[in-house]
């Protein structure tokens, strides 16, 4: 971690800061009740207000030096730092090096009430798409149990996608189906067995029609003998949005309809149509409204500007500079109902999945065998007694919160300053606090309320010197 000179107001806390930082700021786990994703304890909803999160893209994950996008602690903050402004509480990551250490950058996640979706699979480590049998083996599931075992203990490590785009087109509906099954049976099985608590394991789909309800309906069905092989969740990958487009248009309403019988939460693992620059996201608020509850929000691709040009932010060496779209997405953030998203769905609960039968699925191309493959000889072993000698994550302190690196606004030229990472108290989640980030665009700290919860930092701060003062009067009955 960077040394970095806590703010004036962190400072007068001393090290009492550093006790609560150590005991609190922890989010809750999360749980899968019917359509929602429903937090552990306070039984509130869930709904993902998120962004893809891949620095670098492909090339950002480096194994061989043990680098990936959360493996440095000074990177992490600032980032935290910006996505808690933001206003986001999930980030997707795609690609993780199992065996490298990630208890920093998890725990600033963390202390910043953010949650993680996880990829287990890497551009070098996945099922092959053309041919997926040779890529089932012992070795492919002991690099994705390697996954669990690095993350398992995080409390904001929300999701694990056991696959993304397996089936991205008609000619790939046929022999892959099966293999996504497979995959979130065993992550699901090695879960029960070696992890300290339930982790919700789903699959992330490209939004091709010809086979999307086909794909749905295959990964949520009941199969009899291989109940562990169900996915717990639905992502899809939809870009079909495009500039001022509409609900109708947009063809939202469609999915909508589709997914109003899920059995499963259903989210946007990506969104974000680039055809119309810079991106005014204003299927934000068609998204959080009345007419999709239905669905669990969703994750915008992506934070960093790629070749692919979907960034929120330009990352150059040290430098990271706020882009229009950020402005945007922050105040379509902004304007959110955060009490309507965060009521759960209770009669979603009571749906039962339907019987795995080949009358679910309707095109004459997609798998309807339901056959689901044995695992490779030797799974079973490491299932039942774990995998040795892995890496194991675990949350540490956060103390500095204080961002070293230079961040600007999107006009390219004023710097931002005092940017910090605000620690949460304990069962927090960062929610769109009524802010904007960039200069001159109506940077303010003031309080803002949204859904009975208090979003200014110094309310923040006021609720985590409470706790400390909880701390010290406990301390001190016990002198």
């Amino acid at each position: 971690m960077p040394s970095v000179t806590p703010t004036p107001t962190l400072l007068s806390l001393g090290g009492a800061l550093a006790l609560f930082s150590a005991v609190a700021h922890a989010v809750h786990p999360v749980v899968v009740e019917g359509q929602d994703f429903v937090n552990s304890v306070t039984k509130q909803r869930l709904m993902i207000v998120g962004v893809d999160y891949q620095i670098g893209g492909e090339s950002g994950y480096k194994p061989a030096t043990k680098q990936d996008p959360l493996t440095n602690g000074e990177v992490c903050l600032r980032d935290a730092a910006i996505l808690q402004r933001l206003g986001v509480n999930t980030i997707r990551v795609y690609n993780l090096d199992p065996a490298a250490n990630h208890d920093d950058c998890a725990s600033i996640f963390n202390a910043a009430g953010i949650y993680m979706v996880l990829d287990v699979n890497s551009p070098f480590e996945s099922i092959h798409r053309l041919n997926p049998a040779p890529s089932y083996t012992k070795a492919y599931l002991s690099r994705v149990f390697a996954m669990v075992e690095n993350f398992k203990n995080y409390p904001n490590t929300l999701a694990f996608f056991s696959g993304n785009e397996l089936i991205n087109d008609v000619a790939t509906a046929g022999a892959n189906p099966p293999y996504i099954r497979a995959v979130t049976r065993d992550l699901k099985q090695y879960i029960a067995k070696n992890a300290p608590r339930s982790i919700p394991v789903g699959y992330s789909m490209a939004d091709v029609r010809d086979v999307l309800k086909d794909t749905w309906n295959f990964v949520q069905c009941d199969l009899a003998g291989e109940t562990d092989s169900s996915s717990d969740f639905f992502g899809l990958n939809s870009y079909s949005w495009c500039g001022d487009a509409s609900y109708k248009s947009s063809g939202y309403d469609v999915l909508t309809d589709l997914f109003k019988t899920s059995t499963i939460p259903v989210f946007f693992s990506e969104y974000g149509c680039n055809e119309v620059k810079p991106r005014i996201f204003t299927e934000v608020a068609a998204l959080y409204s009345k007419d999709m509850t239905t669905m669990s929000g969703g994750l915008v691709y992506e934070y960093s500007q790629e070749a692919n040009e979907f960034g929120l932010v330009d990352v150059a060496d040290d430098k990271i500079t706020l882009r229009t779209d950020f402005d945007n997405l922050q105040a379509q953030y902004n304007k959110l109902d955060l009490s309507l998203i965060q009521a759960t769905n209770s009669s979603a609960i009571a749906l039962k999945a339907p019987k795995c039968d080949k009358s679910l699925i309707s095109s004459s191309s997609f798998n309807t065998t339901f056959k689901i493959p044995a695992q490779p000889s030797g799974v079973a072993d490491i299932i039942k007694n774990g995998l040795p000698n892995q890496v194991v994550g675990k949350l540490v302190t956060v103390k500095e919160t204080a961002v070293s690196m230079a961040v600007y606004s999107s006009d390219g030229k004023t710097k931002l300053t005092g940017l910090t990472l605000t620690i949460l108290a304990d069962n927090a989640t960062n929610t769109p606090g009524g802010k904007n980030t960039s200069a001159g665009t109506g940077t303010s700290n003031s309080t803002t309320t949204t859904g009975g919860q208090s979003k200014s930092d110094g309310n923040r701060l006021t609720a985590a010197t409470a706790a400390l003062a909880t701390v010290f009067a406990i301390a001190l009955a016990l002198l």
